[in-house]
């Protein structure tokens, strides 16, 4: 048999095999991950290898895409990986010889999505990965559905490190032809090229489609092209992952469309089956012509609003002149009806001592949504807000969402939150989304703000967020707190609020540590306790919190004055905090919101 470069270089392109991974998970039930049929039901894995290849696969792929340790560690699998590997090269070779054609054997190799970790560490994990691969034989390596692109050069430098093997490297686009980081494709075929490696193309994605598009970008005389789509975009139907029915006809002239474009490797990925090789055989087999011309989708565009000259918040021009600013926290009801936190809001509105109302997440509980309670404020009452907005409970396209919608209403001051774990609350064994914590959330403001989404991708028309963000003076960990002050900063932040304050110190020697003074305007946290039994809980159940002892002392003593004593103390640090911030925030008290404005009243 002709070696793999040289059967790349000559005669019809190549068949590559389908969808082993979702394949694999439906044949062989309760499996920690695909690879781990390997050892546990290594005929299901023979069996479906013998299917692509009597379809009339030329190439079939490992079952190792993610065989190696980080992820496997992951499943507690970390002492299996070399068994994992080593296994599924002989059953592809066992599938060959079952079949007895000519049949090459690519060792499948996918990321590892820790893109944060020093790259040294990642690229011993591909390269130890790639040598076990090849000590068993492969005869070149997939290296394949990469969304960074960092990541696929990184595991094509260590994968050389081991070996000479031929280097198929396979990025995932989406219908615009761009990588989740935003790289487009033409871009990413100049730096893989460059890199010498046998090929290039496109695997997984949104389906033949996609594919097609970053072909077309990554298109060039004598370049080897490889197109391996999936099925189409899958979807949920009572817990079972199911795919679009796409028929035989379509992947054949997804074929003769990506043959058009220069692939020389064709195949499918997640969703397709022995039926779409067998198109695609047939398709190379009786060299189709393309039956309709191959058209780009047109990007959906809204009409670009005439942005007008951007206009600063009430809050934004307040800071920028040094006023002194003063907003009351609220928590957004647990209902459905808002009409009590209006009526609130328009009576600190017309106090003439609140210039905001900010509007809290709630913690534990499910509360109606902050953004939804901040435009109707703003709607109805004639104050700005500033509402809280937490990662936990979204992806980072929810949380785009919500923010082009909340710019829609009129919004502009957020304030970025991690969120604490919601098995803190009502939720017991529940967990967090956390796509990105509060500074990527800020990075998402400061993009949106520049006309792009978080990816890089253009919006219609810029926003006008004004973005702020959380600070805790008395943290557990000093430094970890003063390191995320500076990235949120450097991240676009324009103001924070500080975390819940009962003595004044504690400010002054985080500033001290900030060089005497906050690089960004500081609204410090003020919450009247009116009892002993308050403070004690919340200094012990607060996250992040502290009542210093003289506080709790003090209430204690007070006994039934506890309330006209925590007043004193509220107050008192309302008056030192004009002397070291740019306004406060004070928390309106359970059951009586509108005595938040007695901490005002004298000042």
């Amino acid at each position: 048999m002709a070696g793999f470069a040289e059967r790349l270089a000559d005669g019809p392109p190549l068949v590559c095999d389908g969808g082993m991974g979702t394949l694999v998970s439906s044949a062989v039930p309760r499996l920690r991950c695909p690879e781990e049929a390997n050892l546990r039901s290594p005929e299901s894995v023979v069996s479906l290898h013998v299917g692509f290849i009597r379809a009339g696969a030329d190439l079939i792929e490992t079952n190792t895409f993610g065989a190696n340790r980080r992820k496997l560690a992951a499943l507690y699998l970390e002492d299996e990986v070399r068994a994992i590997n080593e296994r599924a090269v002989k059953l592809a070779r066992d599938a060959r010889e079952i079949y007895g054609g000519e049949v090459f054997i690519a060792g499948s190799i996918g990321p590892l999505g820790d893109v944060g970790d020093l790259e040294e560490d990642r690229a011993a994990v591909f390269a130890e990965q790639a040598e076990l691969l090849q000590g068993r034989g492969v005869d070149l390596f997939t290296i394949e559905t990469f969304y960074d692109l960092h990541e696929l050069e990184t595991a094509i430098g260590a994968v050389r490190s081991v070996s000479s093997l031929p280097i198929v490297a396979l990025l995932t686009f989406d219908e615009e032809g761009l990588t989740l980081a935003g790289v487009s494709a033409a871009r990413a075929a100049e730096r893989l090229v460059a890199l010498g490696v046998d090929a290039i193309g496109a695997n997984h994605g949104a389906g033949p489609h996609a594919a097609l598009h970053a072909l077309e970008q990554m298109s060039a005389p004598g370049r080897a092209l490889a197109a391996m789509p999936n099925l189409g975009l899958a979807s949920l139907a009572g817990g079972r992952v199911i795919f679009p029915h796409a028929t035989p006809e379509y992947f054949a002239e997804f074929a003769a469309q990506a043959r058009d474009l220069g692939a020389r490797l064709l195949g499918g990925c997640c969703g397709t089956t022995p039926t779409e090789i067998a198109a695609i055989r047939a398709a190379i087999d009786e060299e189709r012509k393309p039956m309709v011309a191959f058209e780009l989708a047109e990007r959906e565009l809204a009409v670009a609003a005439l942005e007008p000259e951007r206009t600063e918040t009430t809050l934004e021009r307040a800071l920028r002149d040094g006023e002194w600013v003063v907003s009351v926290q609220v928590d957004p009801p647990l209902g459905a009806n808002l009409d009590g936190l209006l009526e609130l809001s328009r009576s600190l509105a017309d106090s003439g001592l609140v210039d905001f109302v900010d509007v809290n997440e709630r913690v534990g509980r499910a509360g109606m949504s902050s953004l939804m309670v901040a435009a109707a404020i703003e709607r109805e009452c004639g104050i700005e807000t500033i509402p809280h907005l937490t990662t936990r409970d979204w992806t980072v396209k929810g949380l785009e969402s919500m923010l082009l919608g909340t710019h829609a209403a009129g919004i502009r001051n957020v304030l970025a939150i991690t969120g604490d774990p919601p098995e803190t609350g009502d939720y017991p064994g529940s967990a967090g989304v956390y796509d990105i914590d509060a500074i990527g959330l800020t990075m998402l403001m400061s993009r949106m703000n520049r006309g792009e989404d978080f990816n890089g991708h253009p919006i219609d028309a810029p926003t006008a967020f004004f973005p702020g963000v959380a600070v805790n003076p008395t943290p557990d960990d000093v430094e970890v707190e003063l390191s995320r002050f500076e990235q949120k900063i450097g991240a676009g932040a324009r103001f924070a609020m500080t975390q819940l304050l009962f003595d004044i110190e504690h400010l002054d020697r985080f500033l001290d540590r900030l060089g005497d003074s906050s690089p960004i305007p500081l609204l410090v946290g003020i919450w009247q306790l009116t009892s002993y039994q308050l403070a004690l809980r919340v200094h012990n159940e607060l996250p992040g919190v502290i009542v210093p002892q003289h506080v709790q002392d003090a209430l204690r003593d007070a006994g039934s004055d506890a309330p006209a004593v925590g007043l004193r103390i509220a107050r008192e640090l309302y008056a030192q905090a004009r002397e070291r911030a740019a306004g406060v925030y004070v928390v309106a008290p359970f059951r009586r919101p509108v005595a938040a404005l007695d901490v005002l009243r004298e000042h």
